[in-house]
C-alpha cells in the first residue's frame, strides 16, 4: 500500500528476488509519490548525515558525539549501493533524472559556534566515511564556495563551514517512479486511485483487504499472504484497522513544513550546495534551516526552509480528522504523556505558526542577506507523522527516526515515522525482507549480496571495502570523483 519511495524498494527487491511472484501496488492516489516522496514534499537531501548538525550534538564536556552521524551514514551506503546495482540492471534507465551531485555544507556564525564546529570535524575525521570533509573559517574561501551567501555579508561575525563535496540531491518521487515502472514492467499490477478500505486476517493466516476504487465507489477483495503498508502518514491508522497486537501503544504526531522557493538563473548559479545551518532552540530534528540547490524535471531551484506548519491531517491530502480517528484506547496513554513532555516543541510549533513572510524572508536572509522579496514564493511541503511510542514512566515518547512494525508471524508490516526516512529506504526494507521472510531470508542472501555488496558488514571498521563500494557506486551512479 502507498506509491513512495518506501513501497517502491521493497517492490524492487522482491521482484528482483522473486520474479515470479503476484505483486500488487496500491495508491489511493492518481500518481506515484504525490505524497512525502514527492521532490516539493521533502528537501531531497539524501541524508547521510554530512551536514545534518543534529546528528552529531556537543556533550557537556565539549566532545562531539558523532554515533548517529556515523549510523544514518552506514544506512545511506546500503542505499547508494542498491542504487548503483539499479543502474546497472536496468531498474533505474535515468540516474541523472533523479540524482546530481551536489555539495553538502554545516554553517555556523559566531565564535563559539565555529569552534564546535572545528571539533565537529576533528570528531568526524577519523571515520573514513567522512574524512574527506573540509573545515572553512577563511572568509574569501567561504565566497568563494558559497557567493551568494557572502553577497552583501559583513565578515566581521565569524562564520565557518563544514564542506562534504560528495553529497547529493535525490528527487525520491523520480525514483519512486523509475523503481514501480521497473516491477509494472516485470508483472507488478499497480492500482492507482484506489484505497484500502479493511483488512482482516483470513483463517489460514493470509490478509484480506477490501479496496476501493475511488473514482467509482465500487469495492473489490484482494487476497494476500504477506501485506506492506507503506502509505506514509495514513499507515498508523491502516496498522490499527489490522488489528496487530504490536501496533497497540503507538500514536502519531503530525507535522507539516513549508519552504521559500526561487526559480531566478542567477540565484542558482550562486548556490551550488545543501547547507544546513544550527537547529533552532526547540526545533524537531527535522527543522534546521537550510538553503539547498535543488533539481526537479532538469531544472534548478533553490529551497530555503523548513517553517514548520501544522495540520490535524496525517497526509497532505488527508482528512482533517486523521489525528481524532487515530485515538485509541490502547495509545491514549502515549499521547498524553507526549502532551505534557514536550511543551518546548509545542512552543516551537506556536511560534512558528505565528511567522509572517517578513519573518521568513528575514531568516533566509541570516543566510543569504541579499535576498530579494520578490525572488521568492512561499510552498506547502509534505506532512509528517512522528512516532509516538508508549513509555512506562513517561507514558509516551515522542521519536524523530523511523521504525518497522510487523506481526510476530510476519504476514504484515508497515514503516512509521518520518526521519532520516527515504534516504535510508533500502536497510529499513532489507529490515523487513529479514523479519517478515525468516525462512526465505538466507537463500536470498548471495542476490541480495549482489545488490548490496557490503552487506553485513560495518564500512567505518573496513575503510577497504567502503573506497571498493564508493568508486563502484560513483562509476554506475554518473558521479564525479571524490576531491584528494
Amino acid at each position: 500500500m502507498g506509491a513512495g519511495i518506501m513501497s517502491a524498494t521493497l517492490g524492487a527487491l522482491l521482484r528482483r528476488l522473486e520474479p515470479d511472484w503476484s505483486i500488487m501496488l496500491i495508491e489511493r492516489l492518481d500518481a506515484v509519490a504525490a505524497e512525502s516522496s514527492g521532490p516539493w514534499n521533502n528537501a531531497g537531501t539524501g541524508h547521510s548525515a554530512l551536514c545534518e548538525l543534529n546528528y552529531t550534538p556537543e556533550l557537556p564536556d565539549g566532545s562531539i558525539d558523532i554515533s548517529k552521524a556515523v549510523r544514518v551514514n552506514e544506512e545511506f551506503q546500503v542505499t547508494r549501493q542498491l542504487w548503483a546495482y539499479a543502474a546497472e540492471n536496468g531498474m533505474v534507465t535515468d540516474v541523472r533524472g533523479f540524482l546530481n551531485p551536489v555539495p553538502h555544507a554545516s554553517y555556523v556564525r559566531g565564535a563559539e559556534r565555529v569552534g564546535y564546529l572545528r571539533r565537529r570535524r576533528e570528531a568526524l575525521a577519523h571515520n573514513p566515511l567522512f574524512a574527506r570533509t573540509e573545515f572553512i573559517d577563511d572568509p574569501d574561501e567561504f565566497a568563494r564556495r558559497l557567493p551568494l551567501m557572502a553577497a552583501e555579508r559583513d565578515f566581521a561575525e565569524p562564520v565557518a563551514l563544514n564542506w562534504a563535496a560528495d553529497g547529493t540531491d535525490v528527487d525520491f518521487g523520480a525514483l519512486s517512479r523509475q523503481l514501480i515502472g521497473y516491477g509494472v514492467r516485470h508483472g507488478t499490477t499497480a492500482l492507482f486511485g484506489h484505497e484500502v478500505r479493511d483488512l482482516s486476517r483470513r483463517p489460514d493466516g493470509s490478509w484480506a483487504l477490501t479496496v476501493s476504487n475511488r473514482r467509482t465507489g465500487r469495492k473489490h477483495k484482494v487476497n494476500a499472504k504477506f501485506v506492506f503498508v507503506g502509505a506514509g502518514g495514513e499507515t498508523l491508522p491502516l496498522l490499527q484497522r489490522s488489528g496487530i497486537s504490536e501496533v497497540k501503544g503507538f500514536a502519531g504526531f503530525p507535522i507539516g513544513g513549508r519552504f521559500l522557493r526561487a526559480r531566478n538563473p542567477g540565484l542558482t548559479a550562486g548556490h551550488r550546495a545543501k547547507v544546513y545551518g544550527v537547529p533552532s532552540p526547540g526545533a524537531p530534528p527535522l527543522g534546521a534551516l537550510h538553503l539547498d540547490l535543488r533539481f526537479v524535471n532538469g531544472k534548478s531551484w533553490l529551497v530555503f526552509g523548513p517553517y514548520a506548519s501544522w495540520s490535524p491531517k496525517f497526509l497532505k491530502h488527508g482528512h482533517v480528522s486523521d489525528l481524532l480517528r487515530s485515538v485509541k484506547p490502547d495509545n491514549l496513554l502515549s499521547l498524553l504523556g507526549v502532551g505534557v513532555a514536550e511543551t518546548t516543541l509545542l512552543n516551537y510549533l506556536i511560534g512558528q505558526l505565528r511567522l509572517s513572510r517578513a519573518d521568513r524572508l528575514d531568516a533566509l536572509r541570516e543566510f543569504a542577506p541579499s535576498a530579494v522579496d520578490s525572488d521568492w514564493e512561499l510552498t506547502v511541503a509534505g506532512q509528517r507523522v512522528q512516532v509516538i511510542r508508549r513509555d512506562k514512566r513517561k507514558g509516551g515518547v515522542l521519536e524523530f527516526d523511523t521504525t518497522i512494525v510487523s506481526a510476530a508471524d510476519g504476514s504484515i508490516a508497515g514503516l512509521l515515522g518520518g526521519s532520516p526516512g527515504a534516504s535510508t529506504a533500502v536497510p529499513a526494507m532489507l529490515a523487513v525482507l529479514e523479519r517478515c521472510f525468516a525462512g526465505r531470508y538466507q537463500s536470498w542472501l548471495p542476490v541480495l549480496k549482489e545488490m548490496v555488496p557490503s552487506l553485513g558488514a560495518t564500512l567505518s571498521d573496513e575503510p577497504a571495502l567502503f573506497d571498493e563500494v564508493w568508486s563502484w557506486g560513483t562509476k554506475a551512479l554518473q558521479l564525479a570523483e571524490r576531491r584528494g
